[in-house]
């Protein structure tokens, strides 16, 4: 049994995400980590709100209310709309959370021990209009490298170029739009990350089986134009953890987040009545976490950070702490011919989407579709089609036609009489092949490949069901149909069984009408269809998958338009 740590890039706390940060972050985490389970791993899935920075504090005064009353707030909607969706966390933090303040106080001292923070007397762009200094991603404009307009202070997302906010052409406050803006000169602490730059190197170098979007990513900041930077890790803010000795001063968000992925496995650790030794287990190399392997789940913004700042942050402390080990990334899940918008009410978000459809549906569709080689799509069209056709006709069916078949000839338990012909040798052989290949691709965490594959494997189920013609044989034969009800009925359950980690819902419903709680990973097909024996009851279930009308499209097309250019 392996030891498993999942995270997923901690979402914003400044509002309800849309589809395409689900897919990009916790949804494949979460199929990893009940993949995992299910295979019968030890598996720790953590993930929190990022609730530090200027945006948190916006987004407060916009709703009137105190910033640490606000994300609260917004943490328990999240945490809601997560649990939706389904996602599994093992603990679900807050990067404002006592743990971590202490955790990032820590490193931010051990970096300093070792000569890797230096303070900075930095220019800083204040805005008279706001009456404040302007966080990096609250300044855009025109980047210098490509020409996109819209860039960050930060970065270019157009062209990834790493930014400060004094390169921007024509910038402006993105809070009041102003121009009126100056450079002012303002301590703050940088981490010296260009000191680490050939470690990291080296340590990239050493991830071959790191996909190509994660490390050309991370190369690029490496060497392109002056190579990695040292960051400012400080801002001129009140809400974030404390820099001590220097009032005024927070560390800056990107700084402190990640190094939430450790506080919220301690608040996991507390909240459960447990030791330090609980959480050091996953975190610390000097108490047990040399064994684990450690998987992280991000869009491609999120990369640099994790493969740079971060690491570097483990690193520099010089201490016994666990690196990652694999970082799946994604590009990005586009809308219908553009983007989401929440500003535009563009796209569907999270809780919209709740609130017409089951989460099976979304889940199915987002990661049979998942952008993991190029960015993604979501039209109406295709995903009526892609629910229609994969759930309704393809998994819902099969159910609902032996079930019913079944029923209606042999009552609603496993019917007795006939063997195993040539036809089920033949399934057999082909679904053990399509099992193995099915785990060998979600054990790469290739998820489109993945839902492929089980597509595939439901496929094969219905093709057999139609050769075998149960309702005709039945007329002369009785017992060879009860033979093919009898596989058939298993085959229910192990598509329970191995659909979970993409429909978890549809799958325990159908465990359910199976009259099984028995979950457990096939080694082999032949055996996982004797698992329900004859005389073993069921129940007919509910419709496991409706179809999307042509009016339910349109009417969701329309809803979800937002504003045109």
């Amino acid at each position: 049994m392996a030891r498993i740590l999942i995270t997923s890039a901690l979402p914003y706390i400044n509002g309800i995400k849309h589809l395409g940060n689900l897919v990009g972050s916790q949804l494949p985490a979460d199929l990893f980590a009940r993949y995992m389970r299910g295979r019968g791993h030890e598996v720790m899935y953590i993930c929190a709100t990022d609730e530090h920075g200027t945006p948190a504090e916006l987004a407060a005064t916009k709703a009137g209310k105190p910033v640490a009353e606000y994300c609260a707030e917004l943490h328990d909607v999240q945490a809601d709309i997560a649990k939706g969706f389904g996602i599994s966390f093992d603990y679900f933090g807050r990067s404002s959370s006592d743990e971590n303040r202490a955790f990032t106080q820590h490193f931010a001292a051990k970096l300093a021990e070792n000569d890797l923070i230096e303070v900075v007397s930095d220019k800083q762009v204040y805005s008279n209009a706001d009456g404040r200094f302007l966080p990096d991603r609250y300044i855009e404009g025109t980047c210098p490298n490509c020409g996109h307009v819209g860039a960050r202070g930060d970065q270019c997302d157009e062209c990834t170029k790493q930014l400060s906010p004094t390169d921007l052409i024509d910038p402006y406050s993105t809070i009041s739009g102003s121009k009126d803006l100056e450079v002012r000169e303002t301590k703050h602490l940088f981490l010296r990350q260009s000191k680490l730059r050939d470690t990291l190197d080296k340590w990239i170098d050493s991830k071959k089986d790191w996909p190509i979007l994660t490390t050309s990513i991370a190369k690029k900041w490496l060497h392109d134009g002056d190579g990695l930077r040292d960051r400012g890790i400080t801002r001129d803010l009140d809400w974030g953890v404390p820099v001590p000795d220097m009032p005024g001063k927070v560390f800056y968000v990107w700084f402190d987040a990640p190094i939430e992925y450790i506080g919220a496995t301690a608040e996991w650790a507390k909240a459960n009545g447990l030791g330090d030794d609980a959480w050091e287990r996953w975190w610390r190399t000097d108490k047990g976490a040399d064994d684990v392997r450690y998987v992280q789940f991000m869009g491609k913004d999120n990369v640099p950070f994790h493969t740079l700042s971060f690491p570097a942050t483990i690193m520099g402390s010089k201490e016994p702490w666990k690196l990652v080990d694999y970082i799946k990334s994604f590009n990005y899940l586009n809308y219908d011919g553009g983007q989401f918008s929440t500003s535009k009410g563009r796209g569907v978000f999270m809780d919209q989407a709740l609130s017409i459809l089951p989460s099976d549906y979304w889940r199915w569709w987002l990661l049979s579709h998942a952008p993991e080689n190029s960015d993604a799509e979501f039209t109406w069209e295709n995903f009526q089609s892609s629910i229609n056709k994969d759930l309704a006709d393809v998994l819902g069916n099969f159910a609902s036609r032996v079930t019913k078949f079944c029923r209606s000839k042999f009552g609603e338990v496993v019917p007795a009489g006939g063997e195993y012909g040539d036809d089920e040798k033949a399934l057999i052989a082909t679904l053990n092949q399509r099992l193995t290949a099915y785990n060998t691709h979600m054990d790469a965490m290739e998820v489109r490949k993945s839902a492929a594959e089980l597509r595939a494997i439901w496929a094969a189920g219905n093709e057999y069901l139609q050769n075998a013609a149960p309702w005709t044989v039945f007329k002369t034969d009785p017992d060879a149909a009860a033979a093919v009800i009898r596989l058939s009925l298993n085959l229910i359950r192990l598509y329970a069984v191995l659909s979970k980690p993409f429909i978890p819902d549809a799958s325990a419903a159908l465990l359910t009408a199976m009259n099984t709680r028995d979950a457990s990973w096939p080694d082999d097909v032949e055996t996982a269809l004797n698992t329900l024996p004859e005389g073993h009851t069921f129940t007919v279930p509910e419709v496991t998958f409706a179809k999307i009308t042509d009016a339910q499209r349109e009417e969701w097309q329309e809803k979800f338009a937002g504003v045109r250019d």
